[in-house]
């Protein structure tokens, strides 16, 4: 069928025709460097035998609104995070795409609003009994004062980013003063709110989640390990180089891999709260759960991500390829989700 992928690309000017031929570069040379998640996502859906349909996003939604009408598809693939690269305007092309009647994958609009919001997240999940850490968020402008009630030490992070963006080791704070800068330093760099959790040590978990209504799988679990990073706060939480930088990973140690032993309580207490947690924020299709499980069995949620990386070797893929599904077939089980919600 047709299947049109969306996505952000920083070329105002490149048509459908030029992605494709991009693509087709990409993969000539995937053996030196990693395709772009788009170009995999159009690939192995032209390997399934869809027509697709390579829609980058810059700055002009009526653009899309134009091609996908004059091409009308059958599904868009959703593969956007943000608009006028603002990761917080990435819920504006769901938006759309459901304004004008066509059917796509993931996330609503609604759901990519409240998870990307990391403190009315936590409160929704405090609502339903789920552990979280203690916070207190600062708009842009407010400064904390010396009355803070939160447990040293604390981890400080823009409120509204994914992909560990702003988290780097100065984001864990261990004193008022600290607190302060971190603070000033997120609202001046990202200008946005900022939010300071309590530090929760703890193994690092990921829980990718596909399904809809009562048909709902969690993948296999990932964990990132930090066995010769260090045994200080600051080495052992998921930094943006932590995740993305492989240099730094090698030489810190850092590696994911598929959760160590649990015990059978604490897994089914996982799987409990990465459930309450995909209803609970209105998820639907596919979405990943990040949770820290501490040495006393306690689960505590960190953060939902809505629109979770879908690239072939990394986190989500890798979980369904441990279920059993190849990247065609894990992308091909998306749009069956997609195809099956009621309209």
């Amino acid at each position: 069928m047709r299947v049109a992928v969306v996505f952000n690309t920083p070329h105002a000017d490149w048509n459908p025709e030029r992605h494709e031929a991009q693509m087709l570069s990409e993969f000539a040379k995937e053996k030196h460097a990693e395709p772009e998640m788009e170009y995999q996502i159009g690939r192995a859906l032209q390997k399934l035998g869809h027509d697709v349909l390579l829609l980058g996003v810059y700055d002009d939604l009526r653009d899309m609104s134009k091609r996908l009408a004059d091409w009308k598809p059958a599904l868009v693939f959703n593969a956007t995070e943000a608009f006028l690269a603002n990761s917080e305007l990435d819920y504006l092309i769901p938006a759309l795409l459901e304004a004008e009647g066509y059917r796509y994958t993931g996330a609503p609009p609604l759901a990519l609003l409240v998870t990307r919001n990391k403190s009315m997240s936590k409160k929704i999940l405090a609502y339903h009994g789920v552990n979280v850490p203690g916070f207190a968020s600062y708009r842009v402008g407010e400064r904390p004062t010396d009355k803070v009630t939160l447990r040293f030490p604390l981890i400080v992070k823009p409120l509204s980013t994914d992909a560990s963006e702003g988290i780097a080791q100065a984001s864990i704070v261990h004193d008022v003063s600290s607190l302060v800068d971190r603070v000033a330093f997120v609202h001046d760099r990202f200008a946005q709110a900022a939010i300071a959790e309590e530090y929760i040590e703890g193994r690092e978990l990921y829980a990718t989640i596909i399904g809809n209504g009562d048909s709902v799988e969690i993948l296999p679990i990932v964990e990132m390990t930090f066995d010769t990073a260090g045994s200080r706060p600051e080495d052992r939480i998921a930094t943006r180089s932590a995740k993305w930088d492989l240099g730094y990973r090698e030489r810190r140690g850092i590696k994911n891999v598929f959760a160590r032993r649990m015990a059978k309580a604490t897994k089914d207490r996982l799987q409990e709260i990465s459930l309450i947690s995909y209803r609970a924020f209105w998820l639907r299709d596919y979405a990943r759960i990040d949770v820290r499980l501490a040495a006393d069995g306690q689960i505590w949620f960190i953060e939902a991500n809505a629109n979770p990386f879908l690239s072939e070797g990394h986190d989500s893929a890798e979980s369904a390829r441990k279920a059993g599904m190849n990247y065609p077939a894990f992308i091909q089980r998306i749009v069956d989700l997609a195809m099956s919600r009621e309209p």
